[in-house]
């Protein structure tokens, strides 16, 4: 007899559509997509071509079945275990600080570039565009978080990029939209058709008090096509992807802080001063190559106005803290996908786990929390396209903040309780969900940790109290259906008026008053879009808390059942 016979173990989650398997995401993309209606309108045949022909459902499926096969999988396992290593030097001893990456890491590149998830909504601008690009990057990011690092980046340079002079926008522009990745940094002779930009913000004694900067901007006198340039001085404690091609950098200038772009090849072919001083040992995001960097009379180019940084700058940061939004739902996404898998395919104590009250229930909250995410995102992003007015751009400015710090907060304990489903199997790394356990709370911090944004969604009530006329605009396309969120409606309206008349209180209250606007926007988007058994669910547990604080405490007589099904 056999001593060592496999049984009851779930085969592996492979060969399947990722985005037909997420019900929500293509009705999202059916609703807010090309082919779909207006903003908050109905929902079209899912696999409607949009109004240039272009059958987004059929390429999104397409890329479903790309990273949910066994091939593509494995290159995210394979770009996570063997991580980015730092060369600063070649073997003659002159400074070249390259990064190398292991070749699973350029296929997913290559796939994401291809896809447009990096820039197509500029490419192919249109309503729906945005909610495209955004299922593509929620689909690569599902499978592999840590690429999506310059990908998000990318797509949020493109409209600061846009504020720099027209020789220097003439030449990148084209490159940032490419559909073609091509890896290492050109240059000797060798022009790039493409590129990725990233950013350098952050310093070591300031964080995200970027003001307290002392990276120093010196003019050099010179005027040229790319406009004005400066020599930077400094150290950079953050800089993601440090072999992007370019990078949009804040500084000291004699005007105050200021945004410039900073090429790692210069125009005449040679490297710019960009010393890579080491990577960043991270509790996760181990595929995506994080750097401490120097800079020394580094040449650099004035992107919108000198000691106007922050403000160039926001367009590029709003958009990523978006991403981080979208990010976090593909982990949820993933997290409950696994879970899901699981539960279906093991047996305990002679039934499927499926089939057992207790494991239904932490299944289906998980559901919910994925699903609030997954139609947030995607609504936002809805509100980025070409075609927003002023109340939908209004709406973007506060929800964006909202849903950054809600959603991305709840993503590390979604993680470990879809974690948990899986038993041991879930705790080891031959297993997606401990990556993505150690994943999720870089979201949190990364564009702003908690703290940051909640005072930012102060800032706005301060200064852009109309973003909250539009913002409950939005959320009362829902009231008359529970008379439970629409007393936290009125509840969540009520702090925001004290907050106003008591500008003191606000600190206090910024996490009070960003967490209810972001139940209520979840609560009111399901209302609105989900199935009953959905929305009733949604609302029960979290609006009218008649659940416990873990998942799986929900309240009794829930169609979890159906909740399931869309899982």
């Amino acid at each position: 007899m056999s001593t060592h016979e496999v049984l009851n173990q779930a085969p592996a989650r492979e060969g399947v559509d990722e985005f037909a398997a997420n019900v929500p995401l293509v009705e999202a993309v059916a609703r807010w997509g090309r082919g779909g209606s207006q903003t908050g309108g109905g929902s079209p045949a899912p696999d409607s071509p949009d109004a240039d022909g272009i059958d987004a459902a059929s390429v999104l499926h397409d890329l479903g079945r790309h990273v949910g096969s066994a091939a593509f999988q494995r290159d995210a396992e394979r770009a996570n275990t063997q991580p980015p290593v730092l060369h600063t030097h070649d073997r003659w001893g002159d400074r070249i600080d390259e990064v190398e990456y292991d070749d699973a890491y350029h296929r997913i590149m290559a796939a994401a570039v291809g896809a447009g998830a990096h820039t197509s909504a500029w490419a192919e601008p249109g309503p729906g565009a945005n909610v495209e690009r955004a299922a593509a990057f929620f689909l690569l990011a599902q499978v592999e978080p840590g690429h999506a690092c310059p990908v998000s980046m990318t797509h949020a340079a493109v409209p600061t990029l846009e504020l720099a002079a027209s020789g220097l926008a003439r030449d990148w522009m084209p490159r940032l939209l490419s559909r073609e990745y091509e890896p290492g940094l050109g240059g000797s002779g060798v022009a790039k058709r493409s590129a990725l930009v990233g950013m350098a913000m952050t310093e070591k004694q300031g964080g995200s008090d970027v003001r307290a900067n002392t990276t120093r901007a010196e003019p050099t006198g010179s005027d040229g096509p790319w406009g004005r340039e400066f020599r930077l001085t400094g150290h950079k404690w953050f800089c993601s992807a440090p072999m992007s091609d370019a990078f949009l950098v804040l500084a000291q200038a004699p005007g105050g802080l200021s945004c410039f772009f900073v090429p790692r090849v210069l125009p005449d072919g040679s490297r710019n001063v960009f010393r890579i001083q080491r990577l960043k040992d991270k509790l996760g995001n181990r595929s995506n190559a994080s750097s401490e960097i120097e800079l020394d009379g580094t040449a650099a180019w004035l992107v919108g106005d000198e000691g106007r940084g922050v403000a160039t700058i926001v367009q590029m940061v709003t958009r990523t803290r978006l991403d981080c939004v979208i990010g976090t739902a593909a982990g949820m996404r993933q997290a409950v996908a696994e879970a899901s898998w699981h539960v279906r395919h093991r047996r305990a104590f002679g039934e499927l786990l499926v089939d057992q009250p207790a494991m239904q229930a932490v299944v289906a909250d998980l559901a919910l929390e994925s699903e609030a995410a997954t139609v947030t995102a995607m609504r936002l992003a809805r509100a980025y396209d070409d075609d927003a007015d002023a109340s939908e751009q209004a709406f973007r400015r506060l929800a964006t903040a909202v849903s950054k710090y809600w959603v991305c907060k709840r993503g590390p304990g979604h993680a470990h309780e879809a974690l948990e489903c899986l038993g041991g199997n879930g705790y080891t790394e031959a297993f997606p969900l401990a990556r993505r356990y150690r994943e999720q709370p870089l979201l949190a911090i990364w564009e702003g940790s908690g703290n940051v944004i909640a005072l930012d969604v102060l800032r706005v009530l301060a200064r852009e109290p109309e973003a909250f006329d539009a913002f409950f605009a939005v959320v009362a396309d829902a009231t008359g259906e529970h008379a439970a969120l629409d007393l936290e409606v009125a509840e969540a309206q009520a702090v925001v008026l004290e907050v106003s008349r008591d500008p003191a209180s606000g600190a206090v209250r910024a996490r009070e008053l960003t967490e209810r606007l972001a139940l209520v926007l979840q609560a009111s988007l399901l209302v609105q879009h989900a199935p009953a058994a959905v929305a009733d669910a949604f609302v029960r547990s979290r609006i009218e808390g008649d659940g416990g604080t873990m998942y799986g405490a929900l309240p009794p007589g829930l169609d979890t059942a159906a909740i399931l099904a869309r899982a």
